[in-house]
């Protein structure tokens, strides 16, 4: 038994099993240098020559620069990216409040609607009569989303 065997390729499974941890590997090292550079790019504490300088480390170096990076500066990797990801929740949410202030209903669609819900027999034609005032004044605009079968959502006390 001279020979020297190598169990990984002796059996195929393992062989496999080796071949595809390898790749998985591959694609962790991958990941994880991609977030490096996006971090490094990030950070608004580090000067322009100070991300150059990373950079370059982790290009040249990648696997002592990437890692040294980690070492260094990767206590706050995961806060810079949770801040970010804040900011671009408050924006959206800012976009979502400017859209939907811009899409309250004119008093055209008020009293089309009022009209419709009259005509199924919803609503009195004095109540008509008081929600449409309303609506022309300016008091009785809807204030939140349609109530049930479509109403307006009006002043209880004017019912």
């Amino acid at each position: 038994m001279n020979a020297q065997t190598y169990l990984a390729y002796d059996f195929p499974l393992l062989s496999a099993f080796w071949t595809i941890l390898w790749f998985f590997l591959w694609i962790m090292w991958f990941v994880l240098l991609f977030r490096v550079v996006l971090d490094i790019f990030r950070d608004d504490d580090l000067s322009g020559w100070a991300k150059a300088g990373w950079l370059v480390f982790c290009i040249v170096l990648p696997f002592l620069g990437v890692f040294v990076y980690v070492i260094a500066r990767g206590r706050n990797m995961g806060r810079r990216e949770m801040a970010q990801a804040r900011a671009q929740q408050e924006e959206f949410d800012s976009y979502i409040r400017e859209t939907a202030a811009d899409a309250r209903p004119s008093r055209v669609d008020e009293l089309s609607r009022l009209s419709e819900i009259r005509a199924r027999g919803d609503i009195t034609d004095e109540e008509f009569r008081r929600a449409k005032e309303l609506v022309l004044t300016g008091h009785g605009q809807s204030r939140g989303p349609a109530g049930p079968a479509g109403s307006t959502t009006l002043p209880t006390a004017d019912r």
